[in-house]
């Protein structure tokens, strides 16, 4: 049983707007039907499903001034904010089922705000093969399911960086990126040049995932909200193939067991 813990709420946003394949949209379904919110519930949590949230439909164009599908890629993400905020402020903790990457932006935007407001450190845990820190100008697509690190951390376009009402929403010394081993050239040099504190899949290797878990959690406290990004391209493919943007080498049960323990 879980003690203490915040009612949960279930918030679905079907899209694949930021990304480059189809089948992202279908997130929040799959989830509900593998049986998310029964599981949650077993676990002693009250659980309420706020269905799904609207927004418009993906039209497939390509990028425009750097960005694909911007216009709609706010959107959902302003919707999802408020969504959030919402519950965040009737004292539930909401659990996004996604959809693509890109939803990070109004996801943590929110959660930024909320901190803001109640005088709260965030600390955000973004569980993920990449680092998300592309731009308009290094992107190799466009897509903004590769960019939302970098837009929460004021480096993309106003719409998007500013949906917090503070630029930036967060500083880069709020995150701990955890399994990343795919990073793009241009966009390593400018993960340098802000400092993130990465933990690839070389360091787990190393020291195992507790020690990672330790070393990331260390300095969080009483005053602390954690807010978890995962990507589910963070896991292995062998495990988890059901991603557009699947990079092998990343934790599974069997390499990486001993390390949970």
């Amino acid at each position: 049983m879980v003690r203490n813990a915040k009612p949960v709420s279930l918030i679905g946003a079907p899209t694949d707007i930021g990304a480059g394949a189809r089948g992202a949209s279908m997130g929040p379904e799959a989830l509900r039907v593998a049986g998310l919110p029964q599981a949650l519930a077993a676990r002693g949590l009250d659980v309420a499903d706020r269905g799904n949230l609207a927004g418009p439909l993906n039209p497939w164009q390509p990028p425009h001034d750097g960005y694909r599908h911007l216009p709609e890629v706010v959107a959902w993400n302003r919707a999802l904010m408020q969504a959030e905020l919402a519950e965040l402020e009737a004292g539930r903790m909401p659990i996004l089922l996604g959809g693509d990457h890109c939803l990070g932006i109004g996801s943590i935007s929110a959660v930024a705000q909320y901190c803001r407001e109640h005088g709260r450190k965030l600390r955000v845990f973004w569980l993920d093969a990449h680092a998300d820190f592309n731009t308009a100008e290094i992107s190799p697509s466009g897509n903004i399911h590769g960019m939302p690190v970098a837009c929460l951390c004021g480096h993309g376009p106003e719409e998007l960086i500013a949906l917090s009402g503070q630029v930036p929403a967060i500083s880069a010394d709020a995150v701990r990126q955890i399994g990343i081993r795919s990073v793009d050239p241009k966009e390593k040099r400018l993960v340098h040049d802000v400092g993130l504190e990465i933990y690839d899949m070389r360091y787990i290797d190393e020291i195992g995932m507790r020690g990672v878990m330790e070393h990331a959690l260390d300095g969080l406290g009483e005053d602390s909200h954690l807010h978890v990004s995962f990507d589910v391209d963070f896991l292995d493919p062998s495990i988890a193939p059901a991603v557009a943007t699947t990079v092998p080498g990343g934790p599974t049960i069997a390499k990486r067991s001993c390390a949970w323990k």
